[in-house]
């Protein structure tokens, strides 16, 4: 028969302990009042928490009480020889072989401590284990269904503190991987717009000296198409500047109501020859019942644009670009979709088109993207991408109705007008 528990100290150290798990984000508060209470409420010799450490796959020491610095020194242990299917399938498994028990790593250690039972519990997350509770005992015992239930009421709560650890740590982790790549990215606009600044000077010397002498070459030769070729690779270096001073800038957007299809049909009239000289055919499907937004009616062209010239450079050949608008009342906000059937992207180049001076053409700068991403951010919207190699790319844009806007059509509405 087991050894009846005192409900209310129970009581008292399950609260203590719920209340750190509430309040505390640090886990090893918690946890190394867990194995204090716990060998203190089971009379133990001690008790230890082992949690896995997810990039080597064993169980490091988190917490303990009561056992030696010869028996924790030990070190890691393999999770696979510490949670077998037993641990997985019951709640508490006790052990009183100590010698021989495949769960003992390290028996001489386990009898020199005097230790001559063991209880342990998983820590699960879900269907998941992340680590197990150990309870020494220097005796053999019976234990009641009250212990137990004690026991592994309180393993749940030790559960509780490490996942919610885990999903703060991860949260820091994220925040500063994103600090650092801001930090990274405003650094890397300063340098260029410096760069750009200290090119530009001496690139526009070398565009008028040599589109003078172009105009004095004789017509057939091969001065005139050095002269080309220079005047070429030069306006090709003044585009790349202006990228690269209007990728540094990142201006605020000068926002005013407009009709976002209106711009799009826009982008479409500039890029119409570039279009039928490429055999690309163009299919659109604009909404008719498109509310004004406020936008910057020159930012997002230049977005569209991009966009446009993105599909055109993707398509080998005959080709087709859709572009569509419709609103998305339920999020509210307005979404435009630009599909080709051009190469697509692969998958492992999804997550970096966006970023500045990522390229998969050629003759690529890598701005085009990155500079249309800052744009839409600054509009308080978003850009998306999904792709198929050799099926084609679908950027999708979603624009939100601002309360100002959403009132004026409204009203325009109710006097009938568009």
């Amino acid at each position: 028969m087991g050894t009846s528990i005192d409900v209310k100290a129970f009581y008292n150290i399950f609260r203590e302990i719920s209340t750190l798990v509430h309040s505390s984000t640090d886990a090893k508060e918690v946890t190394e009042l867990v194995v204090w209470k716990i060998t203190e409420m089971l009379d133990a010799k001690g008790a230890i928490i082992r949690v896995i450490n997810l990039e080597t796959n064993q169980l490091d020491l988190f917490a303990s009480c009561g056992l030696s610095e010869n028996y924790l020194s030990k070190g890691p242990i393999s999770s696979n020889k510490f949670i077998t299917e037993t641990v997985r399938k019951h709640r508490v498994v006790i052990i009183e072989d100590m010698l021989s028990d495949p769960r003992i790593q390290y028996p001489r250690e386990v009898l020199e401590e005097g230790i001559k039972m063991m209880l342990d519990l998983p820590l699960t997350i879900g269907e998941t284990v992340v680590g197990i509770i150990r309870i020494c005992f220097t005796e053999k015992r019976v234990f009641s269904e009250e212990e137990l239930d004690f026991i592994i009421a309180i393993s749940q709560q030790c559960s509780c503190a490490i996942d919610k650890a885990r999903l703060i740590e991860d949260q820091r982790a994220q925040y500063y991987k994103l600090a650092s790549k801001m930090e990274k990215l405003s650094a890397l606009g300063r340098m260029a717009a410096g760069i750009a600044h200290e090119i530009n000077n001496p690139l526009a010397g070398i565009l008028l000296y040599s589109s003078n002498l172009i105009k004095k070459a004789p017509e057939e030769g091969p001065f005139k198409e050095g002269l080309d070729i220079i005047i070429h690779e030069s306006l090709r270096c003044r585009n790349i500047i202006r990228e690269l001073l209007e990728f540094a800038r990142d201006k605020e957007p000068e926002k005013a109501p407009a009709n976002v299809n209106e711009i799009i049909e826009k982008a479409l009239n500039i890029l119409e020859n570039e279009f039928r000289l490429k055999r690309i055919s163009i299919e659109k499907e604009l909404s008719g019942e498109m509310p004004v937004i406020l936008l910057d009616v020159n930012q997002m062209e230049q977005v569209f644009i991009n966009l446009l010239l993105n599909s055109m450079e993707a398509i080998q050949g005959q080709g087709k670009i859709t572009v569509k608008s419709h609103t998305d009342l339920e999020n509210n906000c307005a979404k435009i979709k630009i599909a080709d059937t051009g190469a697509g992207i692969h998958n492992d180049d999804i997550e970096k088109i966006f970023e500045p001076f990522f390229s998969t053409k050629p003759k690529g700068t890598g701005l085009g993207l990155a500079v249309s991403y800052g744009i839409i951010q600054n509009h308080q919207g978003d850009i998306k991408v999904s792709s198929k190699p050799s099926k084609g790319t679908c950027f999708t844009i979603e624009l939100p109705f601002q309360e100002e806007a959403s009132s004026s059509e409204r009203e325009d509405r109710k006097d009938g007008t568009e």
